[in-house]
């Protein structure tokens, strides 16, 4: 299944096998080489490279195909290795766009929602330290490895990363998601603007500089993480800007979730691509601190996935993909959201900005100025 017309697609949507790590190309391995050693001796991090994926559908002759992924969370050298084995995978049979889950590098921290802030002090502190370590630094080139991968399969990624902050403290984390574009550079970095109830002890709060729509060749791409999907007016932003595929990866699940998708997608007359994170017990690696008292039942599926993808009328044409690992694929042509502003145009002639007026502080303010 070869690329089609320089606009037109397909969606993926993703879940990991509990398969051994990838072979590394040759390519990958030379960009990894050069990659700090913490992102290279990862036996005790938190990292989970994503192995060989059993496809859940696919549909013929697309213009364009994203790739939406539900992950398993496995600690393994090189994660970056198992991206590009998805991104591999997935060029092979059409993609030409593959999105990625929230936090995907080094993978959701589920256990913020189980320990406590005050008794759980030490062992946070653990985990803390260990996520530092495994998060990454856009500034280092951290992310080479997935943008050699991109560049030479010629395809545009959407990655869910922890971002470490390079520029100044080097302390703070912020769950970013990272637009590559099929050249290999970064087109755009979101920073999630407001993290959830304990995800505060996580995460620093973002700034508007990333709530960009950005050209690409499978069209334009806009992306909110999780809950950000919420707050009706970070969407009008998107909207605004003449987003014709939402990117939504999350950690968010279940009913609620899937019909917020389908109500984005007609109220944005956009494709939206949610892509989950499927993960049982069995996904947390074995030497997780404390991993027995924290994920007592490993066979149990304490997040469903849901990964799914809906075209711009708000029918889902691919997933939801409920607690299992696979890849679903849909065929989007994004030209068919702007042919479906003609009867809702939020921004555009449904609008009334004679009435209201949205105003975006996109200056990213800095802790520190040097003359």
């Amino acid at each position: 299944m070869g690329p089609g017309p320089a606009r037109g697609g397909a969606a993926i949507a993703v879940d990991a096998t509990d398969a051994e790590p990838a072979e590394a190309k040759p390519a990958d391995a030379q960009q990894a080489a050069a990659q700090p050693s913490r992102l290279r001796e990862l036996s005790h991090g938190l990292a989970h490279p994503l192995a060989a994926l059993e496809g859940k559908g696919e549909f013929a002759a697309p213009k364009r195909l994203f790739a939406g992924r539900e992950v398993s969370f496995n600690a393994q050298p090189l994660p970056f290795f198992g991206g590009s084995k998805v991104l591999e995978e997935a060029a092979t049979k059409g993609a030409r766009l593959i999105s990625f889950p929230e936090t995907w590098v080094p993978g959701y921290p589920e256990w913020l929602w189980r320990l406590r802030p005050g008794g759980d002090y030490e062992l946070t502190a653990e985990i803390h330290k260990r996520l530092i370590e495994n998060s990454v630094d856009l500034k280092a080139g951290d992310l080479k490895p997935i943008q050699a991968a991109a560049k030479r399969l010629k395809v545009t990624v959407s990655m869910g990363v922890h971002e470490r902050d390079g520029e100044y403290s080097r302390g703070t984390l912020y769950n970013t998601v990272v637009l590559i574009g099929p050249d290999g550079a970064v087109l755009n970095r979101h920073r999630k603007l407001m993290p959830t109830n304990p995800e505060r002890m996580v995460w620093g709060m973002g700034d508007a500089s990333g709530l960009r729509v950005s050209e690409t060749p499978m069209g334009r791409i806009g992306s909110l993480i999780c809950w950000e999907n919420y707050m009706p007016l970070v969407r009008f932003t998107l909207f605004a800007q003449g987003c014709e595929i939402y990117v939504a990866p999350t950690w968010a699940e279940g009913d609620t979730w899937i019909s917020t998708m389908r109500h984005i997608a007609a109220e944005g007359r956009c494709w939206v691509l949610s892509n989950g994170c499927a993960m049982r017990g069995l996904d947390i690696p074995k030497d997780f601190p404390q991993r027995t008292i924290l994920f007592p039942d490993l066979d149990s599926w304490f997040n469903a996935g849901d990964s799914l993808v809906v075209d711009p009328r708000g029918s889902i044409v691919a997933g939801p993909l409920h607690e299992q690992h696979g890849i679903v694929y849909a065929d989007c042509d994004p030209t068919v959201s702007s042919a479906a502003k003609r009867t809702l145009d939020v921004a555009g002639h449904y609008g009334r900005p004679d009435l209201f007026r949205l105003e975006v502080k996109r200056d990213a303010l800095t802790p520190v100025e040097f003359g």
